[in-house]
């Protein structure tokens, strides 16, 4: 390999993190962004490098572009979707995702938020990525998308007042021993059966989301309320998931439950109760998870 060709590359993966970082979050697909990296790699391959003075800007650029183009085919697909949608889990522990230091950055690739963004334009998406979550300045941005200056902060204000509304009430993260042990006795109150102490540990308006996609069997609508998700949980848990190797993972900068490889939990809290359940089940979205945990 030439001198050339392995600076070329040397460039590209010293940029690599992050443009897979831009790409799951507008994408909510781990896959769909693995493949976003490499296209951007086939582009930067057969460009003429000594008119690019910025590698890192050109790539972002590139990734972006790719990911505007991606997510309006994606909407169609997610309109055929069989039942609810969730974005592919990635365990974070390793730095995947980039720096996961405070809440706020573990906020932006959390599952809750992920869902939220579906909501919004792709423009708004890619603005609302670049300027939160990777801190680019709305001249940056612009120059990004091939917009205004003044387009682009409209499109971040309409982005970040969306996504406001859709998460009102402030996410309780507790510390991984607390979060142990409220994990732990929603377990064992499922596992036995026992309604009456599942339904303690739940808030009053509790919701569980679960995403098949048609392939494997999970509710084909959010299941909503303290007494409708303990008896779900329960039924669940002892007709598919009963004698599965159970492990505690950070994914998507969360505590969350693995059983085996056929499935991810991801349990929130509010007030020290549990208010959110959301599960992966659909094996397809569990594949780059499982590449993770084999090089682990």
């Amino acid at each position: 390999m030439s001198t050339h060709v392995t600076a070329a590359v040397a460039d590209f993966e010293e940029h690599r993190p992050r443009m897979f970082g831009i790409a799951y979050r507008m994408l909510g697909s781990a896959a769909e962004a693995e493949d976003t990296v490499q296209e951007a790699y086939l582009r930067w391959s057969a460009a003429d490098r000594s008119d690019i003075d910025h590698p890192g800007a050109w790539l972002a650029k590139v990734v972006t572009r790719l990911c505007l183009n991606s997510l309006t085919s994606a909407r169609a697909r997610r309109e055929e979707y069989v039942g609810p949608w969730l974005p592919e889990p990635v365990l974070t522990g390793d730095g995947a995702l980039g720096p996961l230091e405070s809440a706020e950055q573990r906020e932006g690739v959390s599952m809750a938020l992920l869902v939220l963004l579906e909501q919004l334009t792709p423009a708004e998406r890619a603005v609302y990525v670049l300027r939160e979550a990777f801190a680019y300045g709305h001249r940056e941005i612009s120059e990004l998308l091939d917009l205004t200056e003044a387009n682009c902060r409209q499109l971040h204000r309409r982005a970040a007042a969306r996504v406001a509304a859709g998460s009102p009430k402030p996410r309780f993260t507790p510390d991984p021993a607390q979060w142990q042990g409220l994990v732990d006795s929603f377990l064992t109150a499922a596992r036995s059966g026992d309604l009456a102490r599942l339904e303690g540990l739940l808030s009053a308006d509790v919701r569980y989301v679960s995403d098949g996609g048609g392939v494997v069997n999970a509710a084909r609508r959010p299941v909503v309320g303290r007494n409708n998700v303990a008896r779900f949980a329960i039924g669940a848990l002892g007709k598919y998931v009963a004698g599965v190797p159970l492990t505690v993972a950070e994914v998507n900068g969360s505590p969350a439950l693995l059983f085996g490889e056929i499935g991810v939990l991801v349990v929130e809290f509010e007030n020290g109760l549990v208010s959110g359940l959301r599960a992966v089940v659909n094996p397809e979205k569990l594949e780059f998870l499982r590449r993770q945990l084999s090089h682990s």
